[in-house]
């Protein structure tokens, strides 16, 4: 299996990478927004709940994720990368075990919420690690390219399939393939051979506080990455606090079945693929801070227009729209941001940064998706989602007009030599 870009191989090992994560993406897409659906259809939450279900998971994740950042810096990464999937799929096959006994509970649920969502950032920081090692500098950008078209690709497929599933055999359904792609991914990655060297740590060995906050220091330090952060961290939340919300207003008041849910969401996603193909050639022509930019202001734009969505055809065409508008412009953004992030991060600090970096999201994620679940009880989802969607268009006021920062991921010397680095996932 070669991958290959601009009649370049990005090799054998890259191959197995990407097909590790083309199985747990797949898997993941086809379960979407599993936990909140079965949370709605089984045990009959309301939107408080579900938008706990989001926040909880989150939150919890994140907190238990930010001590193994440093642990995972100076390990190697493709055992911590198999031991995440297989604790991902212990804790999401727990759940079809538990619904076949007639014991699933809301617990349940958030426990494993947050076990998924622990493993996520610490999978993704390895993972970004992993990359680094494995291809060159300036092939960054294109592997980046080959998992974000990967996504889209599953985010078109798997919602559909996925919606048909559960109303052929039940919500639960979607969970069970979702484990199984995570003991395909780490297959996967055990299959990418070779020696992969021990991380040579230069500190005391013993894990000090100082570590845990050596990724945080690193982005505030950084003048380009840090309001690219706050950008990113901001967007990601106010999108993603929304989901919960329009999950609620379509299946509930408007009366959407869950394919028609799935389906609003997946035909979109063609945006995103061509968004991904479209990041490289962009780059190239205008140059990268400058589609990080634009392609950034443009993603912003969109989210308002869901709080247009009505019953019927007509509400379907309005999500739809929206979303391939939104969709499009962040298959650009997001492999040119994670490209941008790791050229920007010293070697040795790429996976307490990326941790750093993806816990701050989730727990961001977290308190907005709480905050708007509140806000949903006061005002309705509707309303709810219109906020949001005015706050997110100020996002764009925070990423830098100019990079004239130095990229000491170029040397693997830090800027600041303590804080640092990055991750795959924006």
């Amino acid at each position: 299996m070669k991958a290959k870009t601009a009649g370049r191989s990005l090799g054998r090992q890259f191959g197995w990478l990407w097909a590790a994560y083309a199985a747990s993406t797949f898997g993941t897409w086809l379960a979407f927004d599993a936990l909140p659906l079965i949370a709605i259809l089984v045990l009959h939450a309301g939107s408080t709940e579900v938008s706990l279900l989001a926040a909880a998971g989150l939150t919890v994740g994140a907190a238990v994720a930010v001590p193994l950042g440093p642990w995972v810096e100076f390990r190697r990464k493709r055992p911590v990368m198999m031991a995440m999937d297989l604790t991902r799929f212990a804790a999401l096959i727990s759940i079809p075990a538990a619904f076949a006994l007639g014991h699933l509970t809301f617990v349940q649920l958030l426990v494993v919420s947050a076990v998924v969502a622990a493993a996520d950032i610490t999978f993704n920081a390895a993972g970004g690690a992993c990359l680094k090692a494995l291809v060159r500098p300036e092939d960054l950008l294109a592997a980046n390219g080959r998992f974000e078209s990967t996504t889209w690709t599953a985010t078109v497929l798997g919602p559909p399939l996925g919606g048909a599933a559960i109303g052929l055999f039940g919500p639960v359904m979607t969970v069970v393939a979702d484990a199984v792609s995570y003991l395909l991914s780490a297959a996967g990655i055990r299959a990418i051979g070779g020696r992969e060297p021990r991380p040579v740590r230069t500190e005391a060995p013993r894990l000090r506080a100082g570590d845990l906050l050596v990724g945080w220091r690193y982005i505030l330090n950084h003048p380009a990455l840090r309001p690219v952060f706050f950008s990113t961290i901001l967007f990601n939340g106010l999108l993603m606090a929304t989901s919960p919300l329009l999950a609620v207003l379509m299946l509930g008041p408007l009366g959407f079945a869950p394919w028609q849910y799935g389906l609003a969401f997946a035909v979109p996603c063609v945006g995103g693929l061509i968004g991904s193909r479209l990041a490289r050639p962009l780059v190239a022509r205008f140059g990268q801070h400058r589609v990080l930019f634009t392609a950034g202001a443009l993603r912003a734009c969109w989210l308002v227009g869901l709080a247009l969505v009505r019953p019927g055809v007509a509400g379907l065409v309005i999500v739809m729209a929206v979303e391939l508008g939104l969709i499009t412009c962040c298959g650009v953004f997001n492999p040119v941001l994670a490209t941008y992030r790791l050229e920007r991060t010293a070697t040795d600090r790429v996976a307490r940064t990326l941790s750093a970096w993806s816990a701050t999201g989730k727990a961001a994620t977290a308190a907005m998706t709480a905050l708007w679940g509140l806000l949903a009880a006061v005002t309705g989802p509707r309303t709810a989602i219109a906020i949001a969607g005015l706050l997110i268009l100020a996002t764009p006021f925070l990423l830098p007009r100019h990079d004239d920062a130095p990229h000491p991921g170029e040397n693997g010397a830090g800027a600041a030599r303590d804080t640092p680095q990055l991750a795959t996932e924006s």
